[in-house]
C-alpha cells in the first residue's frame, strides 16, 4: 500500500483547509484490497493523498455512543433519512479527540458540528451544553456503544472540490458484550462533495465495477458483533455482501 501511495503528489492539512466540506452529500462504496490497488492506479494523476509527518495510511480510533434504547441505530435500520450519530473520533498521529455529531437530512445532505474534548465523559458542562445544541437526545440517555479502528488514506482531487477517503484494516469492539471483529479485506471508500459536481473517481469506480454501497461504521459493526437485540432485517442484504467481500 505504501508503496502506491509514494507516486501520489502529497497534500498537507493546511492545504486541505478550503476543502472541509462541513456541509456535504455523501457517496459510500464497499470493495476490497485488490480493488482498491487498481483505483489507486488510476487515481494518481487526479488526485493527491493527505500527508502528515511523513505518513499517507493514518489510523483513527472511535467510539459511537447511542441511547439506552438504542434510538440513533433504530433511526438507521428502519431507514429513517432524518437521523443522527453521535461518535468520540481520535486521530492517532496527533492524540487529537473530537465530539462529533453528524445530522442527515431528509435531501441526503450531512453536517457535522463538532468540539475538541480531552475525555469521553458526556456528563461534563462543556459538552452537555454541546450536545444540548445540536443534539436531540438527552445526555443523561447516553452510553458508549462500539468502538472502531481503521487506517484511512485520505485523496483530494486537483481541483478541490471534494474528498475521497479510503478505509481499511477496519475492527470492531462491541462495548456492550466485548464481542470484536476484524473485517479482513473489506475496504470502504466514501466521495464527500458540495453538492454534484464533477468527480473523476466516479467513473474510475465504475470502470473497476464498484457499486455505491451504504455502509454505516456504526450499524454495521453492531449488527455484526452479535447485539440479538437489534433489529437487522433492513440490512441482511448488505451484510450477506459484505461477508461476501471478507470471506469470500
Amino acid at each position: 500500500m505504501n508503496e502506491i501511495l509514494t507516486t501520489f503528489a502529497p497534500i498537507s492539512l493546511e492545504q486541505m483547509s478550503g476543502v472541509k466540506l462541513m456541509n456535504r452529500t455523501d457517496t459510500k462504496f464497499v470493495t476490497n484490497r485488490e480493488k482498491l490497488y487498481q483505483l489507486l492506479e488510476l487515481a494518481q494523476q487526479d488526485y493527491y493523498v493527505q500527508e502528515i509527518d511523513g505518513k499517507r495510511n493514518l489510523e483513527y480510533d472511535t467510539t459511537y455512543f447511542d441511547t439506552l434504547a438504542f434510538d440513533m441505530y433504530n433511526q438507521h435500520q428502519w431507514g429513517h433519512t432524518n437521523r443522527q450519530k453521535i461518535r468520540f473520533r481520535t486521530y492517532c498521529i496527533s492524540g487529537l479527540q473530537f465530539m462529533e455529531v453528524k445530522t442527515k437530512n431528509n435531501h441526503g445532505r450531512t453536517k457535522k458540528k463538532r468540539i475538541e474534548v480531552k475525555d469521553m465523559n458526556v456528563a461534563d458542562e462543556e459538552k452537555r451544553t454541546f450536545l444540548a445544541k445540536h443534539l436531540r437526545y438527552g445526555v443523561d440517555t447516553l452510553q458508549p456503544a462500539l468502538n472502531n479502528h481503521f487506517s484511512r488514506i485520505t485523496l483530494v482531487n486537483k481541483g478541490k472540490t471534494e474528498r475521497l477517503t479510503i478505509d481499511s484494516g477496519l475492527r470492531f469492539h462491541n462495548m456492550l458484550n466485548d464481542e470484536r471483529l476484524d473485517m479482513g479485506e473489506l475496504v470502504i471508500i466514501e466521495l464527500k462533495r458540495d453538492g454534484l459536481v464533477f468527480s473523476p473517481v466516479l467513473e474510475m469506480l465504475r470502470q473497476l465495477r464498484i457499486q455505491p454501497h451504504g455502509f454505516s461504521k456504526y450499524c454495521m459493526g453492531s449488527a455484526l458483533t452479535g447485539q440479538d437485540h437489534l433489529a437487522v432485517n433492513r440490512f441482511k442484504r448488505k451484510l450477506i455482501e459484505v461477508d461476501k467481500l471478507v470471506n469470500g
